[in-house]
């Protein structure tokens, strides 16, 4: 079975558009690499801004962060 590099950010974009922003926010905290983080990001820019969603922005640049730190490096 192929998986394509946009499944992850895909699946929790979906979480964020169902509305289960709890599960989206366990979801980004084990997140496999940045550029799945990044790739997020560009997909939650074309939401409309909601006070929800902009805490969840905040939230995903925050682990973004954190995961690029390299003493939290994750293997794969």
């Amino acid at each position: 079975m192929a998986r394509t590099k946009h499944e992850w950010a895909a699946k929790v974009f979906a979480l964020v558009r169902a509305g289960n922003l709890d599960a989206a926010r366990a979801q980004i905290k084990v997140a496999p690499t940045v550029g799945d983080i990044t790739r997020l990001q560009e997909l939650l820019a074309g939401l409309s801004p909601s006070p929800a969603l902009r805490l969840l922005a905040a939230f995903v640049e925050e682990e973004r962060a954190l995961l690029a730190a390299p003493r939290l490096h994750r293997s794969p």
